[in-house]
């Protein structure tokens, strides 16, 4: 790989909505929007080409009504229309930095967002384009885990970059138990197994299904989105089990 070049050729990068929030209790900090898209600007410098998939979580949190009695589907719609936000927030700062972006959403809103199309969405990436992925998969019950997931098998992603609040995976929340251990590398049926919530299990099977591996990292260090694009030991890399790496070769 030379020396300032992407080791991925195509990558998806997942954003949670409460990125946004920065130290807000919830909705869309700007000056938080304005810091991930020049994180995302220099990452681009790297060559490769990026897709983003945003949550919905710092305006409404599908799961948390439903908990308080709302009904499972209306809450679900209305968490994917608060991804839809985000992902208008996210392309109007990355624009102000004079990159070129889409919002592709898996709900039609023709005058917000151009509809999903994969062949599009390929298209738009090989021009070098930044493309934002909202509204989920457009079906309830699917995290926007599961959107990252299924978007990247779609387009030929070679890499989920999961962006979070610490630096990796861990045995337990490290934020409340300062004894727990961080993963560099683990497979995703030991994040499963451990019950490890990285990514929701629909999303971890259908990464292990198709081989597709996983960074998590932290998003608030800096430069490190374009650390995990070059390939860089930062974060933990969810992937196969040596065991079944070695039984493949």
């Amino acid at each position: 790989m030379a020396k300032g070049r992407s080791k991925y050729k195509r990558v998806i990068l997942k954003l949670s909505g409460e990125a946004l929030m920065g130290g807000q209790a919830f909705g869309i900090e700007p000056a938080t929007v304005d810091y991930i898209a020049s994180e995302i600007k220099e990452t681009s410098r790297a060559g490769a080409e990026l897709a983003v998939v945003i949550g919905g979580g710092n305006i409404f949190r599908g799961m948390e009504a439903t908990a308080m009695g709302m009904e499972r589907v209306s809450a679900d719609n209305m968490g994917m229309l608060a991804t839809v936000i985000n992902a208008l927030a996210l392309q109007n700062a990355l624009e102000r930095k004079g990159l070129a972006t889409r919002v592709q959403s898996a709900i039609e809103m023709k005058e917000l967002a151009e509809p999903y199309i994969r062949r599009k969405a390929v298209r738009h990436l090989e021009k070098g384009r930044i493309v934002i992925f909202a509204a989920g998969t457009g079906n309830p019950y699917f995290t926007t885990d599961t959107a990252a997931a299924l978007r990247a098998m779609e387009i030929g992603a070679e890499v989920i970059l999961k962006a979070t609040q610490v630096d990796g995976v861990y045995s337990d929340d490290p934020l409340k138990n300062p004894r727990a251990r961080k993963f560099k590398r683990i497979s995703y049926m030991d994040v499963l197994k451990k019950g490890l919530h990285v990514m929701d299990s629909t999303a971890i099977s259908l990464c292990m299904d198709n081989s597709l591996p996983i960074v998590v990292f932290n998003l608030k260090g800096k430069g490190n989105i374009k650390s995990a694009v070059m390939g860089e030991n930062i974060g933990t890399y969810i992937g196969a089990a040596k065991a079944e790496v070695r039984k493949r070769a």
